[in-house]
């Protein structure tokens, strides 16, 4: 039996029993905003690596290093979010094991910059910590299924299978730490068991049933890690700004690229929150798998845009090692690869094609390009960064004036 948040201000031990999927007011809690802070050290700390690599022009070890910390970091704060949405009860219990999980980001964090190392080197990946800090993490989400097995009959097959193929995914993790493969091998190894992982959510809940996860809740969660992660595209730009003023004073450079970031930052996220997420959830909730798999790549094309700022800060500075054409690139193909992921998501969630989508995508793809052409040119990054932000600006013009009767009409047939 599904049941609503206690009422009660004291935190002593509950049953930890399905909440109800169509709970009204369902928002997220203070615990869950707290532990999305330890994101934001996480995000950081990877977009600062993946920089380091790029200004050195170490493409290859910085797309593959960033591809595994973002995945670790997100795939790990997807597992607790969804177990939240659908079983939260918010006693003792469930908030110590919120700590040890915040704990086991952290740990992460700390473990990026020998992993990037590594990576850089060429020879083996040294993720022992990285994984340690995951397992620590996997760790306290086992004891929450274990618990829930105990105290939620109906869902019992469900927990459990989770709780045993997460223990399965953790133990392939730890012996990968002992073997120390080679690079190469790693590699391999990295992906069969993020595909595992993956699984996981998909086998647990064919074999036992679905969790009554909150639409509305998770997509209100999903929205605030966006805006996490957009945090680090405003690290970037004044990373940015800094290294202008620093370099020339108070300028019009200054000014092209303070805007330009701020600009992007916010076209991006006017252009993330178009999508009507939770109302189609909320009809269908067999396409929660694709849209929240989706987020990963959402989720990492905004901090590796950050990293692309921190990249221009870089070479603003006169401290890179890869020129100004190579530096809005770091910028431009991530903003590509995010409007390609939401435009993607958008179709898959409504199960709809709009024409109209094509237009404005193509507008966007071509703001992108152009500010590539400017700086490859000769202009400057800070005029770069202006002309990208007009990409999401382009997306908005569309939606508020033809896109929205569009969007309204598609969701008419979509809950229909």
């Amino acid at each position: 039996m599904s049941t609503t948040a206690p009422e009660t201000r004291d935190h002593r031990f509950r049953r930890m029993t399905g909440r109800d999927p169509e709970e009204s007011h369902r928002a997220a809690t203070p615990l869950e905003l707290l532990f999305d802070l330890t994101l934001v050290v996480a995000f950081s700390q990877a977009g600062t690596q993946t920089a380091h690599l790029l200004e050195l022009g170490h493409y290859l070890p910085a797309i593959g290093a960033f591809s595994f910390s973002v995945f670790a970091i997100c795939w790990a704060w997807i597992n607790y979010s969804w177990q939240a949405s659908a079983f939260d009860n918010d006693d003792v219990f469930f908030r110590v094991a919120t700590m040890v999980q915040m704990m086991g980001v952290l740990v992460i964090a700390l473990g990026l910059p020998p992993m990037f190392h590594s990576i850089d080197e060429g020879v083996h990946v040294d993720n022992s910590v990285v994984v340690a800090g995951y397992v620590i993490m996997r760790i306290a989400t086992i004891a929450l299924w274990l618990r829930i097995a105990r105290h939620d009959p109906p869902r019992r097959r469900c927990a459990l299978a989770y709780a045993g193929l997460i223990a399965v995914a953790q133990i392939g993790w730890i012996i990968q730490i002992f073997a120390d493969p080679p690079l190469a091998v790693t590699a391999v190894v990295v992906v069969v068991l993020g595909v595992f992982e993956m699984l996981v959510p998909v086998i647990a809940e064919r074999l036992g049933g679905r969790t009554p996860w909150h639409p509305h809740h998770i997509a209100e969660r999903y929205g605030l890690l966006v805006i996490i992660t957009l945090g680090e595209v405003v690290l970037g730009t004044i990373l940015a700004v800094s290294a202008v003023v620093e370099e020339q004073g108070w300028s019009t450079e200054a000014v092209l690229v303070a805007f330009g970031g701020t600009a992007l930052a916010f076209g991006l996220w006017w252009v993330y929150f178009m999508m009507p997420s939770a109302e189609v959830l909320a009809r269908h909730r067999e396409r929660g798998f694709v849209w929240g798999y989706g987020h990963l790549i959402v989720f990492g094309s905004l901090a590796a845009t950050g990293a692309g700022l921190h990249v221009a800060a870089y070479v603003i500075a006169h401290t890179a090692h890869i020129g100004a054409t190579a530096a809005i690139l770091t910028v431009v193909i991530p903003v590509a690869v995010f409007t390609t992921a939401l435009f993607t998501l958008y179709s898959l969630l409504l199960r709809q094609w709009d024409p109209l989508h094509l237009l404005l995508f193509a507008g966007a793809m071509a703001a992108l390009a152009a500010s590539a052409l400017a700086v490859a040119a000769g202009a400057t990054v800070g005029v770069g960064i202006a002309i990208a932000a007009c990409s999401p600006l382009i997306v908005i013009v569309g939606y508020e004036t033809v896109g929205h009767r569009h969007q309204s009409a598609a969701l008419e047939r979509a809950l229909a």
